[in-house]
């Protein structure tokens, strides 16, 4: 949620700072700051001038005017709680012994114990957050006589977690030291002017050439010199990137639509929702909120609300949370719930997911489960300043960019993966262990590469949709974790094609759809190589003995074979338990090229709003 803009440059840099922070601000925050040194190049000591308020960034524009700063290198910084409430005490940069100034992004697992051994050493500490133990560490090497690149060095090799920092020293005017491991950063490269920041976007203004750090990396920019060193403090040369953003970030670019323009954004929205959430084994539970903590050591169940394709995404979530965490999980649509009397057990974490936070039904199913009984509120959104994420006690940002298009494809993934990460945090105290973790997290590592390999199949199920265009009805089938996502996959189908679809669970074909299966109703099933994966053969064996067409969307690795009136579609192996993340890909595009074929509204199909503000 955090973001970093650093700059050293031949000219004043405060403006530029100022922009990059106003372009991050969709990212969602509670306080900015900025910290600048003076023109002066030549090494003598200067003051760091520094300026932070909590609130918006216009609070720190209104500062600045009244006491403004001036310099050639500086870094800002908008900071989203994790650590301490919002406050300018709590806001970033940090400073050490006036010497050493710092932003960070990221959550510092050790940081209690780095905090107890530096206020031994004689620091103190004005703030309650993670970050400041980084900016005394380094203070500690630089005060030693270390070189400012290699106290940074020094000072992280002690960290555990995810970071991404960007350091200025007071007698190191034009120099900007940074690094990252688990939360992202690039470099900005310029004429006489070179920068860092947590998102391209914050540099649109001034570049569109960039470095994409790597993980471990260590960077020390001037305004005319770029020098990166890798894990192994080995000095390394990273590819530059020309990025081509758009007039507008909600704009089409070269897609014909903006669903499909979302659909192909899924692999590095996932990889974004991971950055600065999990560390190289685990996840860091304090992305999650300031007392997230305390609220899953007390939670002995889950309720979960929210409506149509989020709804889908919860239910998911049922099945990870009873079978990895052994409590249980209600889940609830939201417009049901509203206008239900509801017994709450002991323990409920109430959970909201809302890609907008305004979501009518489920804004107003919260504002019930407050008076209700529930113990503590989560919500599970894409806007940062939305009504949900104001009243619930904590949240978690999908970091998936605006969705434009109505049938949402990217939030839906990206939740998905945030109630995985919910499940393995509440997991760690009921049983799951570090080892457990640690492979599911590396597991998860993978999928943005997955994805990638699901999105080459394009022009296959582009073909596939043409069977399509001429039928009026169509039924998915999925068996356990994937029944969700069939149910998915028919409302894709159904909200953007008008083609009436329906999704249900495999075993249950023989109390009623069977009846409706014939030569001209295409079925799709979802077949992810698991333990109820003998169960699915048996069921699509129904189907096949009453001459329905059958489209399976398979691991390649499952014993699928195509033949007369089945069509199999290969997917690459993903571990069982993330396959609803993967599968729910191609069903996405299945749905987005029959709607296509059929010359229908993709992006704003009839009788549709993307976000519902009334019941």
């Amino acid at each position: 949620m955090c973001g970093i803009v650093g700059a050293a440059a031949d000219r004043n840099v405060p403006p530029i700072l100022i922009e990059g922070l106003q372009r991050l601000e969709y990212r969602g925050y509670d306080s900015a700051g900025i910290a600048v040194l003076p023109n002066d190049r030549s090494g003598t000591v200067s003051a760091i001038e520094l300026r932070r308020k909590a609130g918006k960034v216009n609070e720190l524009v209104m500062d600045l005017a009244d006491r403004p700063v001036h310099g050639t290198t500086g870094i800002a910084h908008t900071r989203w709680a994790t650590h301490g409430p919002p406050c300018e005490e709590n806001a970033h940069p940090h400073v050490s012994g006036g010497r050493v100034a710092l932003v960070h992004n990221g959550i510092i697992e050790n940081y209690e114990d780095l905090r107890e051994e530096l206020t031994e050493q004689g620091y103190g500490f004005a703030s309650d957050t993670d970050s400041e133990v980084i900016v005394h560490l380094i203070d500690r090497g630089y005060v030693d006589g270390r070189t400012l690149l290699d106290a940074v060095r020094e000072a992280v090799k002690r960290l555990e977690g995810a970071y991404a920092i960007g350091v200025i020293a007071h007698d190191q005017p034009g120099r900007i030291v940074a690094a990252r491991a688990g939360s992202p950063l690039v470099v900005g490269k310029g004429i006489g002017e070179n920068f860092i920041a947590s998102d391209v976007l914050a540099l649109k203004a001034v570049t569109d050439r960039f470095i994409f750090l790597e993980e471990g990396d260590l960077v020390e920019i001037t305004a005319d010199d770029i020098s990166i060193w890798n894990l192994a403090d080995e000095s390394v040369i990273r590819s530059t990137v020309k990025v081509e953003m758009a007039a507008e970030e909600v704009g089409k670019g070269n897609y014909r639509h903006h669903m499909q323009k979302e659909i192909f954004e899924q692999a590095a929205v996932l990889k974004n929702a991971l950055d600065g959430r999990v560390g190289r084994h685990r996840v860091l539970e304090q992305a999650f909120g300031l007392t997230a903590a305390e609220v899953f050591d007390a939670t002995e169940g889950v309720t979960i609300v929210a409506c149509g394709t989020s709804f889908y995404a919860a239910s998911v979530a049922r099945y990870w949370i009873e079978d990895l965490v052994g409590i249980p999980c209600q889940v609830e649509i939201a417009s049901e719930f509203r206008y239900r009397k509801v017994a709450v057990a002991p323990g409920h974490l109430f959970v909201t997911i809302t890609q907008s936070g305004e979501t009518a039904d489920t804004l107003a199913a919260l504002r019930v489960a407050k008076v209700s009984g529930y113990f503590a509120t989560l919500t599970i959104c894409n806007v940062a300043t939305s009504s949900t994420v104001r009243e619930s006690d904590l949240a978690v940002m999908l970091q998936a960019g605006p969705e434009v298009g109505v049938a949402s494809t990217k939030a839906f993934t990206s939740q998905l993966l945030n109630l995985f990460l919910l499940t393995l945090l509440l997991g760690r105290r009921h049983g799951l262990t570090e080892q457990r973790e640690a492979e599911l997290v590396t597991a998860m590592h993978t999928l943005d590469s997955v994805l990638e390999r699901i999105l080459r199949l394009d022009e296959q199920i582009c073909a596939l949709a043409e069977r399509f265009v001429d039928r009026h009805h169509a039924l998915f089938l999925g068996r356990g974790l994937m029944y969700p996502v069939a149910m998915e996959g028919a409302l894709k189908l159904k909200e953007i094609s008008y083609i009436h679809a329906e999704g249900y669970p495999a075993g249950e074909l023989k109390h009623g759809p069977l009846a409706l299966v014939d030569d001209d109703m295409p079925v799709v099933a979802v077949a992810p190589n698991d333990e109820l994966l003998e169960k699915l053969q048996s069921n699509l064996q129904e189907v096949r003995a009453r001459g329905g067409e059958l489209i399976v969307f398979a691991d390649a690795d499952s014993g699928f074979r195509e033949s007369e009136g089945v069509t199999v579609i290969a997917l690459p192996r993903v571990a069982p338990v993330l396959a609803p993340i993967v599968y729910a890909v191609p069903l996405q595009l299945l749905a987005y090229h029959v709607a296509v074929l059929k010359g229908t509204d993709v992006d704003q199909p009839r009788n549709l709003a993307k976000s519902v503000t009334v019941e």
